[in-house]
């Protein structure tokens, strides 16, 4: 990571607003592993929420900052973005770097396609250049919207924590979003005080996707409150990771691995854990494997009524304790 001028200049002061959240502060609050020669790499699109978060990191550690902006090539106003957001940086002498999503784009799911590839070159460039911790601009409106989708899909707990506000991202890289707690509001009171002017994607405003009209639904229904909900996502993620710590241990005593196959005796076990003993058994078998909520259920039931069935990859015997496998390929017909 290029080193940042000595006399980095200060953020520009915040012209009419009292005051703004302390990044350190919020960021100490997660648990996040800082010390006091972190280097921190923040994702800057542009936008208001993320030139906010840049505002913030420069304040709060200045020359320890770097800034990656991702370029998926999808529109043609995004290099000029880019350009414009390196131009801030470079005003505030901190570094930055253009990423490119280069290659066929998918043509179904393209969202969470652009999503993937651009955690991976972020996460890759922090790994390249020793960065140990990323910041993303997610704020309490990205979670409430998040929330209210995924109850509308029927999600379980873990869906309904929402967006995570920590997890590592590679080996020695932590991705942090330590601004969900913040109003997506304040953070654009902080580009205005600035002075700064930011862009839109105009997917914000496309209806098409499912967030776009969550998002238009908490506009128009104020007693639908943003703080609570993310409040709400935010008890829900403790209580996915005390079921989560109870399934590891339920795992260590009810799991046996027998050469290819894996033997769960989940007598006397809750659903929701029984259910997490289920996934594991088949990631376990087929790395990567994550059924969807609705077969997992379908499997179970039949493996308490003490029969055999085959999800991902993986057959499935019922019985006092069950047993799952790799499923026998079938015979090509000739």
């Amino acid at each position: 990571m290029p080193t940042p001028p000595a006399s980095a200049p200060d953020a520009p002061e915040l012209n009419g607003l009292a005051a703004a959240p302390d990044l350190a502060a919020l960021l100490t609050a997660l648990k996040v592993p800082l010390t006091g020669d972190t280097r921190l790499a923040v994702a800057v699109s542009g936008g208001p929420d993320s030139l906010a978060l840049l505002w913030l990191a420069a304040q709060a550690f200045p020359g320890r900052v770097a800034a990656l902006t991702v370029d998926h090539r999808l529109r043609v106003e995004a290099a000029d973005e880019a350009a414009g957001v390196a131009v801030r940086c470079a005003s505030l002498g901190i570094p930055h770097a253009t990423l490119h999503w280069d290659g066929v784009k998918p043509g179904a799911n393209l969202q969470a396609a652009a999503r993937a590839a651009r955690y991976a070159l972020m996460g890759e460039w922090c790994a390249r250049a020793g960065v140990a911790l990323l910041l993303t601009a997610h704020h309490a409106d990205d979670q409430a919207e998040t929330l209210l989708m995924r109850l509308q899909r029927g999600s379980g707990s873990g869906g309904l924590s929402g967006i995570r506000a920590m997890r590592m991202l590679l080996p020695g890289v932590v991705l942090a979003r330590p601004l969900l707690g913040v109003r997506r509001a304040e953070l654009a009171q902080i580009v205005a005080a600035a002075g700064w002017t930011a862009v839109e994607d105009p997917a914000n405003a496309d209806r098409r996707y499912d967030r776009t009209a969550v998002r238009a639904m908490l506009a128009a229904h104020p007693a639908l409150d943003v703080p609570g909900l993310a409040a709400t996502a935010a008890h829900l993620a403790e209580a996915e990771a005390a079921l989560q710590w109870a399934a590891d241990r339920a795992w260590a005593g009810a799991a046996r691995i027998e050469g290819g196959t894996i033997a769960l005796d989940v007598d006397d076990l809750p659903d929701a854990l029984v259910r997490r003993l289920v996934l594991r058994a088949i990631a376990t078998l087929v790395p990567g494997a994550t059924p969807r909520g609705p077969a997992v259920a379908a499997l179970q039931q039949r493996l308490v009524a003490g029969e055999t069935a085959t999800l991902a990859g993986i057959k499935a015997r019922g019985g006092r304790i069950w047993r799952f496998s790799a499923a026998p390929q079938r015979r090509k017909s000739s």
